[in-house]
Parts: C-alpha cells; sequence; structure tokens
C-alpha cells in the first residue's frame, strides 16, 4: 500500500512530495507522464523510503504548467525543467541530509538525472530507469556511480541509449552497472519491476 506523502513547497515554487524521514535524501524524477500515473511513482517513492531513506518526489512540469510533456517538447523545455530541479537540489529540505543525495530517474526523468549529476558534486548515485542519454551529457563533471535499468525491447528510448550510457561512464573511468530485461518495452513489465526496485535499493545502500 502507498504511503502518505508530505507536501512542501521549494523556493521555486515547486511542490514536492516526501515519503520517509531517516537516512540519506533520495530525489525520484518522474517521466513524461507526470503525475497523471501518480500511485506507480509513488509506491516507488514508498518503497525506497521504506529501505531508509527520505525520498523526494518533486512536481518539476509545474515549472512549465504541464501534466504531461509532449514529445515535441521535450527538447525546448528540458533546460527549464532541469534549472528547476538544480534550484531544488540545492535548498536541502528541512530534516534531510544535505551532503549526500541520490537520483532515481525514469525516462524523461533519467535523462534529467543524468544531466544534474554532470552538475552538482553532491550527487553520489544515479539510478537511471530507461531513459535517455541528454544532450551534452559528459561536458561536465565526471558521473557518480549509475545503475541503469532498461528493457531489451523499447520503442520509446531504444536500448542503444543505455550502451552509450555506460560506454560513456567507463571511458571515464566510472562504476556503472546495467540489467537489461529480454524482452521488456518502455516502462519495463510488471513482472520485472520487483527485481528492479531491488537492484535499486542494493545499489543505493552500496553508494549513499
Amino acid at each position: 500500500m502507498v504511503g502518505t506523502a508530505d507536501r512542501s513547497t521549494a523556493q521555486s515554487s515547486i511542490g514536492v512530495d516526501r515519503f520517509g524521514s531517516a537516512g540519506s535524501t533520495v530525489y525520484l524524477l518522474h517521466g513524461s507522464d507526470g503525475l497523471t500515473n501518480a500511485s506507480r511513482y509513488q509506491f516507488a517513492a514508498q518503497t525506497i523510503a521504506n529501505a531508509g531513506y527520505t525520498v523526494l518526489l518533486p512536481r518539476y512540469f509545474e515549472a512549465t504548467g504541464d501534466s504531461r510533456a509532449r514529445y515535441g517538447d521535450i527538447r525546448a523545455k528540458f533546460p527549464t525543467w532541469l534549472r528547476t530541479l538544480e534550484s531544488i537540489l540545492s535548498e536541502p529540505s528541512p530534516g534531510t541530509e544535505p551532503g549526500r543525495i541520490g537520483l532515481v530517474g525514469f525516462s524523461l526523468g533519467g535523462a534529467l538525472a543524468l544531466a544534474l549529476a554532470t552538475r552538482s558534486p553532491r550527487v553520489r548515485a544515479v539510478v537511471d530507469f530507461f531513459g535517455f542519454a541528454p544532450d551534452g551529457l559528459g561536458w561536465g563533471l565526471k558521473l557518480p556511480p549509475t545503475l541503469i535499468l532498461h528493457g531489451s525491447s523499447d520503442r520509446v528510448v531504444p536500448v542503444d541509449n543505455a550502451a552509450s550510457i555506460e560506454r560513456l561512464i567507463r571511458s571515464q573511468g566510472g562504476t556503472v552497472e546495467s540489467h537489461i530485461y529480454p524482452g521488456d518495452g518502455h516502462g519495463l513489465s510488471l513482472a520485472s519491476w520487483p527485481d528492479a526496485i531491488g537492484r535499486t535499493q542494493a545499489f543505493l545502500q552500496r553508494h549513499l
């Protein structure tokens, strides 16, 4: 059962849902569906929080007035969402540990997580669920330890993105793990989700 999230508002006027109140802070970044399918993201956030973290779910689409992201708008709006999330990361939520944070991103949120990690030294771990490689990835800071989870039959974000991200991190001498789910499409199958969340929890425990 999904727990009840606490709502707060960052100085950037973006709503942030909070799950748990212990340990390191993990920001969970939703995909292009926004929170129109909130229960999936809330379930993931609560599950990660139950492993001993404070999980924050920013409503970053509020920065552009969207409930969902249209494919044709993603490139134009990506910088605004990125700046909004940077602002939130720079304003530690009361009661959280400011020094070490993790990012867990889904699809568009995975791309934003990777971009944020190259801009903030506070990010110590990234989990990228079927995200695409954002423009300019690798131009900033070396990526922190990263876990990539992707379906082999993803037609929205081809699995080649996972391979290119992994190659970049290895070329930087960084730490990267990946798991490709055979036959799974974008979003992974229901059968794969328990394994993916379990891998996420284990990865965060090692690196946060």
